[in-house]
């Protein structure tokens, strides 16, 4: 009789022995997946309703760190300890990320502060606002929230930017923040602002180096296109 069960399948094509014999590189996201899951239901194996889980996202991983905890339980196979242990997962490779990219310490272009800060700001469903503050070599004194606000615009008070630039006698700035729609335009609002904190900014031999905004695949530089 045919049976789902992954027990039933030739050893090579196990997600765990295909693991352990030909490498963690060899799965495909389902089959990393279904290892998470470990077990699927009577009629359905681990992998189906991992193929489940993925097509909640449209197959994109950065997309399915965003889900919520009712919306993997959603899947038939997915109760709340096995939906928490695939978010736990999910949330170790955003910090994972997050630690590499704070192992530079400069940041010397806009794919630099890009990298620094998309760990921070990807997979978010709410714009948030966030400054680098920098010395005169370009290392990175901190990085600091600002503000957050709904899904098209956070509102941004220039005066807690510059104040705390001036805590840590910052000499340049890099604002950030995210376009949740993944929309690589620039608003007039952001134009605004950008010009607001640059002026600003001079007022007290500060420079705004850059404005970056940062979707989950790639970013926008107002430098790199002489907005600034």
């Amino acid at each position: 009789m045919y049976t789902n069960s992954i027990k039933s399948w030739a050893v090579n094509d196990r997600p765990r022995e295909k693991f352990i014999q030909k490498g963690k590189d060899t799965l495909t996201d389902t089959e990393l997946l279904a290892i998470l899951i470990r077990s699927g239901t009577k009629d359905r194996s681990a992998l189906i309703v991992a193929r489940d889980i993925l097509s909640l996202a449209n197959d994109n991983l950065s997309a399915l760190a965003k889900l919520q905890l009712k919306d993997f339980t959603s899947v038939k196979g997915i109760g709340s300890t096995k939906a928490i242990t695939l978010m736990a997962a999910l949330e170790l490779g955003r910090r994972r990320r997050l630690s590499e990219a704070e192992v530079r310490v400069d940041v010397s272009s806009s794919k630099d502060a890009y990298d620094l800060m998309k760990p921070l700001l990807e997979d978010l469903e709410v714009e948030q606002f966030w400054v680098l503050y920098l010395n005169n070599a370009n290392k990175v004194l901190d990085k600091s929230r600002i503000s957050q606000g709904g899904m098209t615009a956070t509102i941004v008070d220039v005066r807690v930017i510059l104040k705390k630039a001036l805590e840590l006698n910052s000499t340049g700035i890099i604002i950030c923040h995210n376009h949740p729609s993944g929309t690589l335009r620039a608003s007039e609002a952001d134009c605004k602002l950008t010009e607001k904190v640059k002026v600003s900014a001079k007022l007290m031999d500060i420079q705004l180096l850059d404005h970056i905004i940062v979707t989950d695949q790639s970013y926008f530089s107002f430098a790199d296109e002489g907005m600034i």
